[in-house]
C-alpha cells in the first residue's frame, strides 16, 4: 500500500462527509420552506352535510 492511496482515501472520506453535511442542510432548508408554505394555506372549510339536503324532497316532472 502506498502513501498516495491512503491520502486519496482520506480525501474521499472528507469529501463524503462534506457532501452529507451539505445534503442535510439542503433538506433542512427544504423542510422549513415546506412548513412555511403549509402554514400559509387558508384554513379548511368543512364540506356541507349531504344528509341535510339529500332525500328531503322529490321533484317529478311529467
Amino acid at each position: 500500500m502506498s502513501i498516495s492511496s491512503v491520502a486519496s482515501t482520506s480525501q474521499v472520506q472528507t469529501q463524503d462527509g462534506l457532501s452529507i453535511t451539505m445534503l442535510r442542510k439542503s433538506l433542512d432548508q427544504q423542510q422549513a420552506v415546506a412548513q412555511q408554505m403549509i402554514a400559509s394555506l387558508p384554513p379548511v372549510t368543512p364540506a356541507p352535510d349531504p344528509t341535510a339536503t339529500v332525500g328531503r324532497s322529490v321533484d317529478t316532472y311529467a
